[in-house]
């Protein structure tokens, strides 16, 4: 899985994300889903669980900043 193929995918928040919080998001690739670990963009933001998400950065090889993808 490379940067430019996880940006812009979106998924759903199984764990909160926020400030001091290492959330979890799953999203579909790959013909599956997989679960990786999440940060907020805004690094003030906090997005709870059930709400849909867009990946803005990968960072290699679980690691993901992700905003809300329908505002919030």
């Amino acid at each position: 899985m490379d940067d430019a193929s996880m940006v812009g995918l979106t998924g759903r928040v199984t764990g909160t994300i926020g400030p001091g919080l290492v959330g979890e998001v799953i999203v579909r690739i790959r013909g599956g889903a997989e679960h990786f670990l999440a940060y907020p963009v805004d690094p003030a933001e906090r997005i709870e669980s059930g709400t849909v998400v867009t990946v803005i950065e990968y960072l290699a090889p679980r690691t993901v900043y992700v905003a809300c993808a329908y505002g919030s």
